[in-house]
């Protein structure tokens, strides 16, 4: 993905948030109560000045009631049934270490989507809620390490290890290396 690719969807990610807030009718003070973001991030995120982080977006996706496949979905074109691995749309946190691909993008009538997840060495992705409350989610490491704490509990994957539950309260995904980590993640809403 080029820096142009990653304009447009930035800028198209900025416009969708722009209207869902407006849908609703809030001002930005008011999303910023319910978010817990300042009002100036949310106003810099809605122009495009920023890339929203994975985290900011985790808290938008909470007050929407979307995931953030589901969101990402929506700046995208119509869903196709076979998805083949070079137009998987992928999305980068680079303040976090994390990359985001989309394997089966959400539809609005179905209830499950396959994502894979890449940390870097270190990096360290923390979740203050759900973007869903009772969100079924299943991590599947491929390869490397992932620390996962879900319900106040860690746990240490290695390659092959599943680790499933529902969110309800905040998580945490971490790699502690040496290498990188790559992992499935199917998510299911309730």
């Amino acid at each position: 993905m080029g820096r142009d690719d990653i304009v447009d969807v930035d800028a198209r990610l900025a416009a969708r948030l722009a209207e869902l807030r407006a849908e609703r009718g809030w001002t930005l003070g008011e999303l910023a109560e319910r978010s817990g973001i300042s009002r100036s991030t949310l106003s810099r995120v809605e122009r495009a000045e920023i890339s929203p982080t994975a985290s900011l977006l985790n808290r938008l996706c909470h007050v929407y009631g979307r995931t953030m496949s589901l969101l990402l979905s929506e700046v995208e074109g119509e869903p196709a049934l076979l998805v083949r691995a070079a137009e998987q749309k992928v999305w980068t946190d680079t303040a976090s270490g994390f990359v985001r691909r989309s394997v089966s993008p959400p539809h609005p009538g179905l209830r499950g989507e396959l994502v894979e997840g890449r940390l870097t060495a270190g990096a360290d992705l923390a979740y203050d809620r759900p973007p869903v409350p009772g969100l079924e989610q299943h991590v599947w490491v491929l390869d490397g390490t992932l620390d996962v704490t879900a319900q106040d509990v860690r746990h240490r994957l290695d390659a092959g290890d599943c680790l499933r539950w529902r969110v309800w309260g905040p998580t945490r995904f971490g790699c502690p290396g040496p290498g990188d980590v790559r992992y499935a993640l199917a998510v299911v809403l309730p």
